[in-house]
C-alpha cells in the first residue's frame, strides 16, 4: 500500500462510521425537494391558487419547466453548497482536534503532507457525491412532476453550468480548511463560513460581488442574469487564489503547528 492510500483508508473509514455523512445528504436534499415543490405549485396555481412557495418562485422569473428546475439546482449549489461544502471541510479539518486524536493522526505510516492531502481528497469526493446525488434527486422529482420543455442542448448547458458552479464553491473549502487546522476545532471554520456569507451579502448589495471570492458561485449559478454577465477572468481568478492560498497555508501550518 502506498503512503497516499495509507493516509486515504482511514479517512473513508471514519466517514462509513459516521452518521454526519447522511446529515450532510438530508439536509442538503432540501433543495431539489422544496425547488420541485416551488415549480409544481407555480404550474398548476390556477388549479390550487397561489403560495408563498410558488410567488417566490415567480418573482425569481422562473417555470415550471426542466431548464427552471435545473437552473434552480445550480443555484442552490451557489449558494447552499457554500455552507453546506464549508461545513463539510469544517468536520473533516477540525473533528479530531475536538475529539483530541489529531496527534494519533501522526502516528500513521504517513507523511504529514500526504495526511493533509488524503483529507482534501475526500473533501472532494464528498462534495461530487453530494451534488451529484442532488441532480439524480432533482431528475426524479422532475419526472414526477411532469416538467415541460425537456431539450437536450438546453438541459446540457444548464448541467455544465452546474458542475462549473459545483467547481467553485469547492475550491472555497480550501481556506475553511485551514481555519478547521489553525483554529484546533469546528469553531473557527464555521465562524469564517458565516462570516463570509454575511460580507458576501454586503459586498452584492453594492454591486461589487464579482470582486468577492464567496459571491462569485453564487452569481455564476445564475441569481442574477445581470451580475454573472459582470464575472470576469479577475473573478474567477480570485476564487483560485483564495484556494490555493488556503491549500498552502493547510499544509504549511499542519506541517509547522504542535499537534498536540
Amino acid at each position: 500500500m502506498t503512503t497516499s492510500l495509507r493516509a486515504i483508508a482511514p479517512e473513508f473509514l471514519k466517514l462509513r462510521h459516521s452518521t454526519i455523512v447522511w446529515v450532510t445528504f438530508a439536509a442538503f436534499a432540501l433543495g431539489p425537494v422544496m425547488g420541485g415543490l416551488s415549480l409544481y405549485l407555480l404550474g398548476h396555481a390556477g388549479d390550487m391558487g397561489s403560495s408563498p412557495l410558488s410567488e417566490k418562485a415567480k418573482l425569481m422569473n422562473f417555470s415550471a419547466d426542466w431548464p427552471s428546475y435545473v437552473g434552480l439546482l445550480t443555484q442552490i449549489v451557489g449558494v447552499g453548497g457554500v455552507v453546506v461544502f464549508g461545513f463539510v471541510a469544517s468536520w473533516l479539518f477540525g473533528r479530531e482536534y475536538s475529539d483530541k486524536t489529531a496527534k494519533d493522526l501522526l502516528a500513521l505510516p504517513a507523511s504529514r503532507s500526504s495526511i493533509i492531502n488524503a483529507k482534501f481528497i475526500v473533501y472532494a469526493v464528498w462534495c461530487i457525491a453530494l451534488v451529484v446525488a442532488n441532480l439524480l434527486l432533482g431528475l426524479v422529482v422532475g419526472a414526477l412532476m411532469g416538467l415541460d420543455n425537456f431539450d437536450v442542448s438546453v438541459i446540457t448547458s444548464t448541467l455544465t453550468n452546474y458542475f462549473i458552479t459545483t467547481v467553485l464553491v469547492m475550491l472555497l473549502g480550501t481556506p475553511v480548511s485551514f481555519m478547521g487546522i489553525w483554529g484546533k476545532g469546528y469553531l473557527a471554520p464555521i465562524g469564517l463560513v458565516v462570516l463570509m456569507l454575511i460580507v458576501s451579502q454586503i459586498v452584492g448589495a453594492v454591486g461589487l460581488g464579482q470582486y468577492f471570492p464567496w459571491s462569485v458561485p453564487g452569481l455564476h449559478s445564475g441569481i442574477s442574469a445581470e451580475m454573472k454577465a459582470s464575472l470576469s477572468a479577475v473573478s474567477f481568478g480570485l476564487v483560485g487564489l483564495v484556494a490555493v492560498l488556503g491549500y498552502l497555508a493547510s499544509h504549511w501550518w499542519w506541517n509547522q503547528a504542535d499537534q498536540n
